[in-house]
């Protein structure tokens, strides 16, 4: 056969940043057989179903207003409490599962990676696209509720920063997915990570302002507000609670250091696991 009848050309990358692209076009239908698997495997034999998608952002933000706003009287201000958690557990849940569901892809996935070639980076890729389904529903739960409380009476703060939430949510997508990535090149060596990434993930929600406003922080606890402060997902939660809520106030320097964090991490992640993919079937 001459190489001019070649489908394909596998060929070995020469620079640890290469995300070729084209390839990854060419394999389309294969990202999109994997964002279906996820879609559809994530609840199968389950009672509920996709009620889960609904169920756990519900009884996450009623159990926050329980214990953070009726409890420790955290003050929302004049937006509702349930709603202030929701808006925040929503644009969280987007971030966790992006990271969390990637962490893991060289593990999960080591006997189709020993056998058959694909870009490996699809695999992520796919978790990140199968997520916006989700963050999706989760989102038109939200509103519903959001219209809810306006007929109720409550001042309506939406406004044209609107426009802002594809690039918040392309920012959420890199960022889980830079970490997702760097995460799970170090767990092929290191399986302790996938102990401590639950937990991790854990202890990081408590510092990106998902219960609580930026703000209180500052005031009751000032010498730490910082660490929260500079937590890029502080700068997302507060940014789409701000689009949507009119709480808050976020700057343009804290965007451009959000955006500058994620495509940073997502960068980092890309190049480590690049560099990985050419050795982990050795390691793990």
């Amino acid at each position: 056969m001459k190489k001019n009848d070649w489908l394909f050309e596998i060929t070995p990358k020469t620079n640890l940043l290469d995300l070729n692209l084209k390839e990854v076009w060419q394999y389309r239908d294969l990202l999109f057989l994997f964002v279906k698997r996820d879609v559809i495997t994530v609840y199968k034999q389950t009672i509920l179903g996709p009620l889960w998608y609904i169920i756990q952002p519900l009884f996450t933000s009623i159990i926050f207003t329980l214990v953070f706003n009726n409890i420790a009287n955290i003050s929302t201000g004049e937006v509702p409490s349930f709603l202030f958690n929701l808006a925040g557990i929503t644009a969280w849940n987007y971030f966790k599962d992006c990271l969390t569901n990637t962490s893991d892809t060289f593990k999960k996935n080591e006997n189709i990676f020993g056998k058959v070639y694909f870009p490996r980076v699809i695999m992520p890729m796919s978790v990140v696209v199968s997520n916006l389904l989700k963050f999706g529903i989760q989102l038109l739960i939200f509103a519903f509720f959001y219209a809810i409380y306006a007929f109720k009476g409550m001042e309506v703060n939406l406004n044209w920063q609107i426009i802002y939430l594809p690039f918040l949510v392309i920012s959420m997508g890199l960022l889980g997915l830079g970490l997702g990535m760097v995460i799970s090149s170090m767990v092929t060596k290191y399986r302790d990570l996938t102990f401590l990434i639950g937990f991790g993930v854990q202890l990081l929600m408590y510092l990106s302002a998902v219960m609580y406003p930026l703000e209180i922080v500052k005031q009751k606890a000032p010498e730490y507000a910082w660490i929260v402060e500079y937590n890029p997902m502080t700068t997302v939660i507060e940014t789409f609670r701000n689009i949507v809520l009119g709480t808050g106030v976020v700057s343009i320097l804290q965007l451009v250091y959000m955006v500058s964090i994620s495509i940073i991490i997502f960068l980092l992640g890309l190049l480590i696991f690049n560099k990985t993919e050419k050795t982990f079937i050795d390691t793990i």
